[in-house]
């Protein structure tokens, strides 16, 4: 089994006892009480009736053999006819409320999954494949909770098997000890199966997730694959997983099918045991012949449980190993860690960063003792070279990422006091790539809206925009369906929307990483004039890759390897020629109106 070296563990995954998960899962289960109590009830009910019908049957055999009449036998067809009837009401009952006590399970885990996933900060999702997290929260949880159906099965029938126990060593104690001498044996070899199956079992998930993972990034990239015609590489890469996937589960399901025959095997002994000891009894008259009728009817009782357990022990096995995937991801520490949750006021933007050291992993430093005053209400162009930092900047600021050194003051304060939430409420954001939510322009222009805003303000909003021309281009204006991800409007449509949704949310500190893609000119315009309704009343950063963003700034830093080496305004920055002239003549003088002039007088 040296293919499974291939299928790394994620790096918040652990291990977990099977009483720890037990206990997980019992305090999930825990506001459901008194459904657990019920189903308790109803599974001792029913193993008493399961335990009882073969006694009668038993009874019965003895009673029609001394008094053959048809009112004994009335009497046993009326009473197993009864137990079995009984048996179904109870089982039905149970049944239904099990189903719903597991789909609650479920519900809870996933959305504890779900929320447990949604507090950790970006770099876990950079780390970890969003497809694998998936599977965790829909495949796992599911996984799980069928392992308490089962479990809930089992103990029905175990049980079952205790009370009939009891009855057998109080009908015939010699035969009970060559029937419980089994026992032993059987359960000895079902729990040695354990860790293997437990190992083997853990793989086959991950493999899965590798297949749940290279989907998704299939899907989601369709567009670029196509473009670049890179379907037929996309498909070897899921051909790759999917088979690794059908190699480990192939051995998988060979391992868990060694136990069955096994374990039936050794019922099959016991069985034959009964038969002859049993028979030999009859015969000498040392039992009755309902009491060794009685004994082959136990055979089942006492060994399908066990033979149960063998059976169904793939799935026991998926369900507790999807209990530690899905409880690790539960457990996972996140890496932006609060010092303290304390309310946040109505914020000024006033932002300090004092010596602070930022790394991506321990062999990316990013920021080494980075120190920039943003003083409230100052709009900041931050401008270098790929790879710089300054993304990184914006990102500490949303505290996306935890720095390892220094301070990050907002307003004077430590930005780890703050409650994220709230503190996330007052900060607007919008990335090089504007995503778009699926549904309409106005879904996602009110997208954190608490309460959705009257339709005429965000009209009136919009109008303040190119006096609303780029609405009137959507074909059903606020009511335009975006498609996934925004796909039907075009980059400088989807900047407008993005530009919108943080208009409507007026915060104090704005934070924008500006795309690269070419726009023309009249959408440009309109950006600008988007831009300015939102730099008017708010600390704003810019990630500037526009001519016109950078000259409308208060101020203009730029970093080269996480550090400030010049700033300024535009044109002090530009006279002084240095690292800003060359990003200028680099990448924003092609943008200025002098170079287009210049351009087309050197073309004439």
């Amino acid at each position: 089994m040296g293919f499974f070296a291939s299928l790394d563990t994620e790096g918040y995954d652990r291990q977990y006892s099977d009483k720890q998960l037990a206990q997980r899962v019992m305090v999930f289960l825990r506001p459901h009480r008194v459904r657990v109590i019920l189903i308790a009830i109803a599974t001792i009910l029913l193993s008493v009736i399961g335990a009882i019908t073969p006694l009668v049957a038993a009874r019965g055999v003895d009673l029609v053999k001394k008094q053959p009449s048809p009112g004994n036998i009335s009497f046993i067809f009326l009473a197993i006819l009864i137990a079995g009837l009984l048996s179904w009401c109870v089982n039905w009952y149970r049944r239904r409320i099990t189903v719903r006590t597991i789909s609650s399970l479920e519900l809870e885990l996933r959305v504890s999954a779900f929320s447990a996933s949604m507090g950790h900060d970006l770099s876990f999702f950079d780390q970890y494949p969003a497809g694998k997290i998936v599977s965790r929260i829909t495949s796992d949880t599911r996984d799980l909770a069928n392992l308490v159906t089962l479990i809930t099965d089992l103990i029905s029938q175990v049980v079952q098997a205790i009370i009939l126990g009891g009855a057998l060593i109080y009908v015939q104690f010699r035969l009970s000890l060559i029937l419980f001498a089994f026992l032993p044996i059987i359960f000895l070899i079902a729990i040695s199966y354990r860790s293997i199956a437990r190992k083997v079992t853990r793989q086959g998930m991950r493999a899965m997730a590798n297949v749940n993972s290279a989907i998704k990034e299939t899907v989601s990239g369709i567009a670029v694959a196509k473009n670049f015609r890179q379907e037929g590489s996309i498909f070897e890469e899921f051909d790759e997983a999917n088979r690794q996937s059908y190699r480990v589960n192939v051995k998988r399901g060979l391992i868990m099918t060694l136990i069955w025959p096994t374990i039936n095997t050794m019922a099959g002994f016991g069985t034959a045991t009964l038969v002859y000891a049993g028979g030999w009894s009859v015969a000498l008259g040392a039992i009755t012949f309902g009491a060794w009728v009685l004994f082959l009817q136990s055979l089942d009782s006492f060994f399908f449980p066990i033979l149960n357990l063998s059976s169904f022990w793939a799935q026991v096995q998926s369900g507790l190993s999807a209990a530690e995937r899905v409880f690790a991801l539960i457990d996972a520490e996140p890496a932006v860690k609060q010092i303290d949750n304390a309310p946040v006021p109505t914020l000024k933007g006033d932002i300090r960063f004092e010596n602070l050291g930022f790394r991506y992993n321990e062999k990316e430093s990013i920021l080494e003792d980075f120190s920039l005053h943003i003083k409230a209400g100052e709009n900041l162009a931050v401008v270098g070279h790929t790879g710089a930092g300054k993304t990184s900047i914006a990102r500490l600021i949303c505290r996306f990422y935890e720095f390892q050194s220094g301070h990050l003051l907002v307003d004077n304060q430590d930005i780890r006091a703050f409650n994220l939430v709230e503190y996330r409420k007052q900060l607007g954001i919008v990335s090089q790539s504007p995503f778009l939510f699926s549904g309409t322009v106005l879904d996602n222009i009110c997208y954190s809206c608490e309460n959705l805003p009257d339709l005429h303000f965000i009209e009136d909003l919009t109008h303040q925009i190119g006096n609303g021309e780029w609405l009137e281009t959507l074909p059903q204006g606020l009511q335009t369906e975006v498609g996934e991800r925004g796909a039907r409007l075009s980059m400088g449509q989807r900047q407008l929307v993005a530009l919108m949704r943080v208009i409507i949310r007026r915060p104090a500190i704005f934070i924008l990483d500006e795309a690269t893609a070419s726009i023309d000119p009249f959408t440009e315009w309109q950006i600008q004039q988007a831009l300015s309704l939102i730099l008017a009343n708010s600390t704003s950063i810019l990630i500037a890759h526009r001519l016109s963003t950078v000259k409308a700034a208060d101020r203009i830093i730029v970093i080269d390897n996480g550090r400030i080496i010049e700033e300024g305004n535009h044109d002090g920055l530009l006279a002084q020629g240095g690292h800003y002239a060359t990003l200028y003549n680099t990448y924003f003088r092609h943008q200025s109106l002098a170079y287009v002039e210049q351009v087309k007088a050197l073309v004439g």
